[in-house]
């Protein structure tokens, strides 16, 4: 394996990310190398900033048959492929003598094949992705190790980095859940010392973007940056274009709310109250089931199973990742944010009637602090996708 480059590539909303990812003999862990390139779609001439996805009802109905792109779709398509392909060949260009082994996480649903992407929320559709990549590639006459095997999600890669990394914090417990909040939110979950994805267990868990809470707003409002700024914004009256032109992102809207900007305030009250209640309808859900404590974003989202076969089990760490992990480690020595997530915790939990829930997570009537830990992988989702890529590779 030495004349192998292993990449993990991160696509985002606006931008796409690519890393040298390292592999451990001894440790049989990875890490990620200061070796990376990022590319901003927005610096391609073809990029359409005012972009408008096709119709999210169009788009699951051509999900498994025909995909009829649009020319504008086709276009911003071509643009986001070819920022993934110049970052895959920009890092291989570094290393000629080796053969890529790429790692890809990109948001959507995937087609059949798991190479391209069928639908997805805000951006365009792409269902040749992996086979337009491996073209570029293939026309610098650089080589592949083997074929991209498929298209995985941001947040199960996010899992995969936490379990394989060498500062990865699901690796060193049994049982565990993750939440990470960049651009979106991503879930991950470790039960039984086993990686659970959460489309195998959709029976009876829902994803953080699927449940709302009684504001009628998605929990990945609360736990992502950019959702944190639309909360600020609908609050202030603040355009979210004006915030991003004044550099007005979860850090300063937290400096804000110590100085007692009302907006700033109530914003940050509202990400306390959430990320806590989410928090505790994850141990729950684990422990004993789904109680119906939110509702779903598509009314028809249901979960079929109350009785799931990991019942009873404690979690024995919450894992908080990426920007909002930095966010609640920097409000840790305010009264904000973190300190109001262990009280609404505490709440939530002695008001439950399970003793060994009580046992477990409380000390003196008070949230346990030492359950909630920050991760310092920023970069969890390009690791997870190396990973991949790797393990993958070497089931062959």
């Amino acid at each position: 394996m030495k004349n192998i480059l292993l990449i993990g590539i991160d696509g985002g909303a606006t931008k796409v990310s690519g890393w040298v990812i390292t592999y451990r003999e001894q440790t049989q862990l990875f890490q990620i190398s200061d070796i990376n390139l990022q590319k901003k779609y927005s610096d391609y001439p073809d990029h359409n900033s005012g972009y408008t996805p096709v119709d999210i009802k169009t788009q699951l109905s051509e999900m498994n048959k025909e995909i009829h792109l649009t020319n504008e779709e086709k276009k911003q398509g071509d643009v986001y492929m070819n920022a993934t392909a110049d970052v895959i060949i920009g890092l291989l260009k570094k290393f000629p003598e080796k053969k890529a082994l790429i790692g890809i996480g990109m948001p959507g649903l995937k087609t059949a094949d798991k190479r391209g992407i069928a639908t997805i929320a805000n951006g365009p559709r792409m269902p040749g992705f992996s086979e337009f990549i491996e073209l570029r590639i293939n026309e610098k006459n650089l080589v592949l190790g083997s074929p991209i095997a498929h298209i995985g999600s941001d947040a199960d890669y996010c899992g995969l980095g936490e379990e394989y990394s060498e500062d990865g914090l699901f690796k060193d417990v049994q049982n565990a859940y993750y939440l990470g909040g960049g651009t979106g939110v991503a879930d991950a979950l470790k039960l039984e010392e086993k990686l659970i994805p959460f489309d195998q267990a959709k029976s009876w868990i829902a994803k953080a973007w699927e449940m709302q809470c009684d504001k009628g707003i998605s929990f990945e409002r609360y736990a992502s940056a950019a959702g944190i700024q639309f909360i600020y914004s609908r609050y202030s009256n603040i355009p979210v274009e004006e915030l991003n032109n004044n550099h007005i992102y979860p850090p300063q809207i937290l400096e804000k709310a110590l100085s007692d900007d009302k907006a700033a305030v109530d914003t940050i009250n509202d990400v306390s109250i959430y990320i806590a209640t989410l928090i505790y309808e994850r141990i729950t859900t684990i422990y004993s089931g789904w109680s119906g404590l939110f509702s779903f974003v598509n009314p028809a989202r249901e979960l079929t199973k109350k009785d799931h076969k990991y019942r009873g089990i404690l979690l024995d760490r919450i894992i908080v990742g990426q920007r909002l992990g930095d966010l609640l480690d920097d409000s840790k020595p305010t009264p904000l944010l973190w300190s109001r997530i262990i009280e609404r915790l505490s709440e939530l939990l002695n008001k439950n009637n399970e003793n060994r829930l009580k046992k477990k997570y409380l000390q003196n009537g008070r949230f346990r602090e030492d359950f909630i830990t920050i991760s310092k992988l920023r970069e969890a989702p390009a690791i997870g996708a190396g990973v991949d890529a790797w393990l993958t590779y070497n089931k062959r």
